[in-house]
């Protein structure tokens, strides 16, 4: 086809790609295209315009490495990644919400009793948590396997350090018989995502912040069950309501409670829900929580 013009092009790219075999890539590139060119017309998106979009994209992938990863954080900073954790985790209500991944799960994280001390050496002030596992139709879940992990009181994960070689902040522990789990930690902070590279400056040009409230991770799993990989994020944290990754759920904000010995204690009850015949997994992000 000759002689295509802004009104006739999209239907030329379309047609173009319409022999794809797999009908799922032909409903996906079908749509990214028909809205990207939407897109470029309502804006009247320059020449100039388009370079420097192309400009930052190139920039994305030259930071990129196996410790960072700038697409995920842009994932995460447009609301992409929660969009798509919240569209693919559509729970019945009283289960625990899914919220994002995180960079940081660390794969063979060292295995701890109840009532370990996961920190492992990590700096923060001591922390107990405790709750319970159970079934949305309120069965506890015996022996649910729990991987936990977090930042130290500087913001950062262990992985995050140079100069540390064994695992601090983060285990696995097994829930008992009745679904309660207790484990040690440290106290959660606020802190960052990377803002160093081009989607710190469009943070930037957005006027907004790169800040994430103070949270924990966990991914729960237990047979008959889905796996639950979500925050829990500490009250009264000024971030709440502006996480630069938008995470944040109302059913997943607790209470750190100060105890005299100037110590906390947090607890959380995690619900889940029943085995579907469509697992799902939310996306991992970018941000460095």
């Amino acid at each position: 086809m000759r002689n295509l013009d802004h009104n006739t092009i999209t239907d030329a790219v379309l047609a173009r790609q319409a022999a794809a075999a797999d009908p799922r890539f032909t409903r996906i590139m079908t749509s990214l295209v028909t809205h990207l060119h939407a897109f470029a017309r309502e804006v009247q998106l320059t020449e100039e315009e388009w370079f420097k979009g192309i400009e930052f994209l190139t920039r994305c992938g030259h930071i990129t490495d196996d410790k960072r990863q700038e697409f995920i954080l842009l994932s995460d900073v447009l609301g992409l990644s929660m969009l798509t954790v919240a569209m693919n985790n559509d729970k019945p209500a009283g289960c625990t919400e899914a919220t994002v991944f995180g960079p940081f799960h660390v794969e063979g994280a060292p295995h701890y009793e109840l009532g370990g001390d996961i920190a492992n050496g990590a700096r923060g002030i001591p922390c107990l948590v405790r709750g319970t596992v159970r079934g949305i139709g309120g069965e506890s879940v015996p022996g649910a396997h729990l991987d936990v992990w977090q930042s130290d009181e500087d913001g950062l994960y262990d992985v995050q350090h140079a100069d540390i070689d064994h695992a601090q902040a983060r285990g696995i522990l097994h829930a008992d018989s009745e679904g309660a789990y207790h484990f040690r930690s440290i106290l959660a902070v606020p802190y960052a995502i990377p803002h160093d590279g081009p989607v710190g400056d469009l943070l930037k040009a957005a006027g907004r912040h790169p800040w994430r409230p103070a949270h924990l991770h966990f991914m729960v799993k237990a047979e008959g069950y889905e796996t639950l990989i979500t925050h829990v994020f500490r009250s009264n944290d000024p971030y709440l309501d502006s996480d630069a990754v938008f995470g944040v759920r109302q059913s997943l904000v607790a209470d750190w409670a100060l105890q005299p010995d100037g110590s906390y204690i947090v607890e959380y009850d995690l619900v889940l829900n029943p085995t579907t015949s469509k697992p799902t997994m939310p996306l991992r992000d970018g941000a460095l929580d």
